[in-house]
């Protein structure tokens, strides 16, 4: 029943995150583009007003004309609408999330004994401890840094060196998936924290001054705008991060601490193209169109890096299945028998009659044939099971699950 009312949640909470990240990187990204695409107002009025750029646009029938004031309107409306909501929600569901999937199952999910042996109150430490240190040690630097002749090139360098150091280590001491996770949920969690500590606090400021008839000091907007930024170039390396737990392949590599930051580096240049191709469009920066091309270049050359080398089993080679040597011929063995003592070693202690994680059972011949395919996917295929190979499933054994498989999965 927990496994059942887990997964649930895990469903749930899935559900949530989505749909408020997606509020929260829409209402980013649309800024961003926003702030890039102003121009001056060609109206006298708005420049005496105070207005710095305007801008145009046709969407869903109608026409809309924001403008943006270049410290503070002449004086604010009735109703002002602040975004926050949609940050902090992205992170509580995201967090709960993170809970619920890792930390709840820490010794199944989180630790991987062959990388770092230690107990579950210790790995869950030091993962929540990734959270904050990395916020910490972020937000030193843009304190130091940030306000500094070339600061934002500074930042820069020093957060990209932080996260390759935080990539390393997670990937050093946590199962691979649950690293490439917690180097997206640290990053995330600087992303909100800059809305709750800078950004919205700022704002908040800057009303409070010019409802109060004070002068509004310019370092609230600069200070918020540096870390909106920021956000929006965290935005799809968290991404990655958060979706490449579906694809083994990247975190299951003998190199994945490289895997990600290679990954994570190619979409911070693509979302720079992004950024600066709106400035493009204007007349304002050069065709960004090699930040791009380095991106995709990356990305091209992770997925050649990481292409799967195919498994064969020489004649006379010897594969220990279930304790015994048996003798794989070129085509190999396909039976169920040879299947079953695979399954027998490998699964049954989380999916057996005395346990059944995600209520499957592969101790008999009928569940094994209803979820033949599952058990392709996950074993063969994604290789996510077993769960951080926490029962030292060889290659040759998946290699006789999957002829088993395309042979027409035979049971009893």
């Amino acid at each position: 029943m927990e496994s059942y009312l887990l997964d649930w949640a895990n469903l749930l909470l899935r559900w949530v995150h989505v749909i408020t990240a997606i509020a929260w990187v829409g209402s980013s990204f649309y800024f961003v583009f926003l702030d890039s695409s102003l121009t001056p107002p060609v109206d006298e009025e708005l420049r005496k007003q105070g207005v710095s750029g305007e801008l145009w646009a046709v969407h869903g029938g109608g026409f809309y004309h924001p403008v943006k004031f270049n410290v503070s309107p002449p004086q604010l409306p009735s109703h002002l609408h602040w975004f926050f909501w949609e940050s902090y929600s992205t992170w509580i569901s995201g967090f709960s999330l993170f809970t619920v999937s890792y930390l709840w199952s820490a010794s199944t999910y989180l630790i991987d004994k062959s990388r770092m042996d230690w107990a579950p109150a210790e790995a869950i430490a030091v993962a929540l401890a990734f959270l904050v240190v990395f916020w910490l040690l972020y937000d030193g630097i843009c304190r130091l840094f940030g306000q500094k002749k070339n600061g934002d090139a500074i930042v820069g360098a020093l957060v990209l060196v932080l996260v390759c150091v935080a990539a390393w280590l997670a990937c050093h001491w946590f199962a691979g998936r649950a690293a490439f996770l917690l180097v997206g949920a640290m990053m995330a969690t600087a992303m909100s924290a800059n809305v709750f500590f800078w950004i919205i606090p700022g704002q908040r400021t800057v009303v409070a001054q010019i409802k109060a008839g004070q002068p509004v000091d310019p370092i609230h907007g600069k200070r918020g705008k540096q870390r909106s930024v920021h956000n929006t170039y965290f935005t799809l390396p968290v991404l990655f991060a958060m979706l490449s737990g579906h694809y083994s392949f990247t975190w299951s590599h003998p190199q994945n601490w490289l895997v990600l930051i290679l990954m994570m580096f190619a979409g911070a240049a693509i979302r720079q193209f992004f950024v600066m191709r709106h400035g493009y469009k204007l007349g304002r920066n050069r065709h960004p169109l090699p930040y791009a091309l380095v991106g995709v270049a990356v990305i091209v050359g992770v997925a050649a890096w990481l292409r799967p080398a195919a498994v064969m089993v020489d004649s006379g080679a010897t594969v220990s299945i279930a304790g015994s040597a048996k003798t794989a011929s070129a085509t190999g063995q396909n039976d169920y028998a040879s299947v079953q003592a695979v399954l027998a070693q490998r699964c049954y202690q989380c999916h057996g009659e005395q346990v059944q994680m995600k209520n499957l059972r592969l101790d008999s011949a009928a569940s094994v044939r209803q979820h033949a395919q599952a058990i392709y996917q996950q074993a063969v295929v994604q290789k996510l099971m077993p769960m951080n190979n926490a029962t030292q499933i060889t290659e040759a054994e998946r290699a006789l699950i999957g002829r088993w498989y395309v042979a027409g999965a035979v049971t009893p």
